[in-house]
């Protein structure tokens, strides 16, 4: 008899479920299901697992086609599991590629291909929605996002569009989803959401046509590169049922809000002076550096940079002044941002070609904060007071890259989980893009008079 084992965390149980679990079956004569307890998918990076262990369990024994059902609760545990039932293949699917590879010398390990189309028809009632999600453009955003996907419970990636066929020919390779290179309307057909992370200059009309045909749009920033836009867009989206989430992943990682929150609580006293750094070395071939008129660094990250200030001193800025180096074409290579309030200062440097420290220093009349590079991921921040031996440390927990804190977010606001509309809200939104439009004028002026 062969024996087949596969692990899940099977929430919101779905046909993308069972056809692997049926897939699973077919590989052998008896089929052991491991199902995941909270807690270990907690600290494997699944951050809005939705059912019960209980409830999960249930929907893989009403399946029909578990011969077995095991828990699984800690890291090595599979290897423990292939030796104890004298297991003969190991399977998972394909989103897992070479994680598992070890295990060969157990077993043989078989990943399996993703279901690329599900829908929500297998769900008990439920008021929880599995969405199915459309990326716009296929780069290296597009790639971290794929990644992400399988630590976010009731979001299903089905399709892509881009119009450059290559592109997107290499992306269906990859992910053997189905590419859309012509027709946007035919692509949002098939969606319930957009993912929009195409060039800056395309997300307003992206975004614009998926909230029109009733898709929730998760967009990269800026939304848009003016202020009017931003408004526009966010204004429609209310209009008309729709999520609109602006994507500064920063704005939704649990370790930002924690040290947004210690901030305001009074313990450095009053805030006086935010400065914020984000630069990286970019890839002089990367449309950061290539693209005179929608790259820079100013467009790469400054809404980063601005995120705290915005969320410690609000938006109502008295003046702003905005400073770059240029190259000879015209694109930024490092900019400061410099912001005077009625309770104090701030500066949001960015930069792709200019490498400094990349920091934020929150500076009070009691004592600072201090987020080291990359303060943007907040995995660690420390409180320094006049005394130097004085220093509180704080380590947030953070997982993956940030992104998937973001899909969550997204998710739970389609689904009517609306407790956390702080993270981002649609007034500090169009103040990045208020600051965006700044920029864009300051930078066609400098064009003109070249």
């Amino acid at each position: 008899m062969r024996k087949v084992i596969t692990y899940g965390t099977f929430d919101l149980f779905h046909e993308g479920h069972h056809n692997l679990l049926q897939r699973a079956k077919a590989l052998g004569d008896y089929l052991i299901v491991g199902v995941t307890t909270d807690h270990f998918d907690e600290a494997r990076g699944k951050i809005n697992v939705v059912d019960s262990c209980l409830e999960r369990v249930e929907s893989v024994r009403k399946s029909g086609l578990a011969d077995e059902i095991i828990i699984e609760d800690h890291a090595g545990q599979k290897m423990e599991d292939i030796q104890k039932y004298n297991v003969d293949i190991f399977t998972v699917g394909s989103d897992w590629v070479g994680t598992f590879d070890y295990l060969n010398k157990f077993c043989q390990v078989v990943y399996l291909d993703r279901t690329p189309d599900i829908s929500s028809t297998m769900l008990r009632s439920s008021h929880f929605k599995i969405v199915r999600v459309g990326i716009v453009g296929t780069g290296r955003i597009a790639v971290r996002f794929m990644a992400e996907e399988k630590f976010v419970s009731g979001m299903n990636i089905v399709s892509a569009f881009n119009p450059e066929t290559d592109s997107g020919n290499m992306f269906h390779k990859k992910y053997g989803i189905k590419i859309y290179s012509g027709d946007y309307g035919e692509f949002l057909d098939g969606v319930d959401a957009v993912y929009i992370a195409s060039p800056n200059e395309t997300h307003y009309e992206y975004a614009k046509n998926a909230i029109k045909a009733g898709k929730h749009v998760l967009c990269e920033n800026p939304i848009a590169l003016d202020r009017q836009g931003a408004v526009e867009l966010l204004e429609l989206a209310e209009e008309r049922g729709i999520v609109l989430l602006e994507g500064i992943k920063t704005a939704y990682c649990p370790g930002f809000q924690q040290l947004i929150n210690t901030a305001r609580s009074g313990q450095i006293g009053e805030i006086r002076d935010i400065e914020a750094c984000f630069t990286r070395l970019a890839d002089p071939n990367s449309r950061e550096c290539t693209d005179a008129q929608f790259g820079g660094a100013f467009l790469e990250y400054a809404a980063y940079t601005l995120l705290p200030v915005f969320k410690l001193y609000g938006t109502n800025y008295k003046d702003v002044e905005i400073h770059s180096i240029t190259r000879e074409d015209g694109l930024d290579s490092y900019t400061k941002i410099d912001l005077v309030y009625d309770q104090g200062m701030a500066t949001a440097k960015c930069g792709v070609g200019v490498k400094t420290e990349g920091q934020l220093v929150i500076s009070g009349s009691k004592g600072y904060i201090l987020a080291e590079s990359p303060w943007w991921l907040t995995r660690k921040f420390k409180i320094r007071y006049e005394d130097p031996n004085k220093v509180e440390s704080f380590e947030p927990k953070f997982q993956g890259d940030g992104l998937r804190y973001e899909m969550s977010e997204f998710v739970a606001r389609i689904n009517k989980i609306d407790r956390n509309k702080y993270l981002l809200t649609p007034e500090e939104a169009i103040a990045m893009s208020e600051i965006t439009e700044m920029f864009m004028k300051e930078r066609k002026s400098r064009k003109k008079k070249e």
